[in-house]
């Protein structure tokens, strides 16, 4: 498999998503990221989906689990910012997920470069700060329990 052409493709595919417009007499970029987010709801999981495309080739092409899953973050992060209305699809004009994803990709495998040791590190928190606001309901539960005497 030719990794070349496939790189320029996804590149040319994150460059229409996230850096397709030039915002006159400014240097902020923006893409159709931001333009198909304005759509409330529908828009922010269609391009949710448009950034599974770098998403898939990165599983595809076997990068490391631990730069899959901080690409996938990276996505969710992306979604959950869009979702917020006008105020978000501002910020996705700064966030750029699928920029951030498409850097990850390549530093793997245009780079051949090993995961590093902060991106074990933000995967980590990412993953026990979503166990803690899992595990919150169920703590705040059994407090009440005991405040009431039932427990």
């Amino acid at each position: 498999m030719a990794i070349a052409p496939q790189l320029d493709r996804l590149r040319a595919w994150q460059r229409l998503l996230d850096e397709a417009f030039l915002i006159p007499g400014t240097r902020v970029r923006f893409g159709w990221d931001a333009i198909v987010g304005l759509m409330p709801g529908a828009g922010d999981l269609l391009t949710g989906l448009f950034g599974l495309v770098i998403l898939y080739h990165a599983f595809r092409m076997r990068v490391p689990t631990v730069i899959v899953a901080r690409m996938t973050i990276n996505l969710a992060l992306d979604l959950a910012i869009g979702l917020v209305p006008f105020a978000g699809d501002v910020a996705d004009i700064f966030w750029r997920g699928n920029t951030r994803n498409m850097a990850l990709f390549e530093r793997y495998v245009a780079l051949e470069q090993p995961p590093t040791r902060a991106d074990y590190l933000f995967v980590g928190a990412v993953v026990s700060m979503l166990a803690g606001l899992a595990s919150a309901p169920f703590v705040l539960f059994a407090l009440l329990l005991r405040a009431l005497g039932i427990w």
